[in-house]
């Protein structure tokens, strides 16, 4: 059986080709920031199609779509439900028709750190566990429970999935949803940048020097001890550390946690 697999985040787009082995091929393409959600569709129909070129595979070999995407969405009607300020027009985009439209395949929805608990559980680091609670880091950071081998859903279907929004400090940064001190606005890809500039080291760091400051570059300059760099750093591990006592506290998974970090090659 051949998918197609789309994560959408909130500054990148990653597409696969898969089939019963795995992964046939895969490709990213940058979304640029305030991007629509419509456009960034046709970009990332537009990957699809240089994908199947490139591997000399026909379209109607495809029966269904996989579809991550950053945010909160109701997986049973196949709809957004929150973005948190990303993709602005997302409540006027009907996901299943476009998959239809553009490839005539069913899609199914589902939130992003949900779908990495899916994939670790199936061929990664959960296999063979039932009670599972994962961490994402990316552009933000996200989060996910699996009990008793079902996701943790809720009635709002956010359960389990705002672990970037949990306070980690009250008196901390002001965050993009609201709160004061989340765990994103101390410790994500996107708040990165800011905690740097207001480190009072930062003037004479060679952080201050690049354009945008990623967690790449904050743990290669850390690992030749920068002052500014070593502190961000330490900072931010002991937000992440705070994220999985969170979540080990909130939804119990005993023995069987599995906290996994994965940062795209631009954060």
């Amino acid at each position: 059986m051949n998918l197609l697999a789309v994560d959408l985040g909130g500054s990148h787009a990653s597409c696969a080709l898969m089939c019963d082995d795995g992964i046939i091929d895969s490709a990213e393409t940058v979304i640029c920031d305030n991007l629509k959600l419509d456009p960034a569709l046709s970009r990332i129909a537009d990957l699809f199609h240089v994908l199947l070129r490139r591997n000399s595979i026909a379209l109607e070999t495809f029966t269904g779509m996989a579809f991550s995407f950053c945010g909160i969405v109701d997986a049973d009607s196949r709809r957004i439900l929150s973005t948190n300020g990303k993709y602005p027009d997302f409540e006027t985009v009907d996901l299943s028709a476009w998959a239809v439209a553009k490839f005539n395949v069913p899609l199914r929805l589902e939130n992003d750190a949900r779908a990495a608990l899916l994939g670790e559980r199936h061929g990664g680091s959960a296999r063979g566990f039932d009670n599972v609670v994962i961490i994402t880091l990316g552009t933000g950071i996200g989060g996910a429970a699996m009990m008793q081998g079902r996701l943790v859903r809720g009635k709002h279907s956010q359960a389990g999935c705002l672990g970037g929004h949990l306070t980690v400090d009250y008196h901390g940064r002001c965050c993009k949803c609201g709160n004061i001190g989340c765990a994103e606005a101390e410790a994500s890809s996107w708040s990165l940048p800011q905690l740097c500039a207001a480190h009072p080291n930062f003037a004479r760091s060679p952080l201050s020097c690049l354009p945008k400051v990623t967690f790449a570059d904050l743990f290669r300059f850390s690992s030749s001890a920068d002052p500014c760099a070593v502190d961000v750093r330490d900072h931010c591990l002991r937000v992440w550390g705070a994220c999985a006592v969170n979540g080990r506290h909130a939804d119990d998974p005993g023995q069987e946690i599995f906290t996994v970090f994965s940062l795209n090659s631009a954060d």
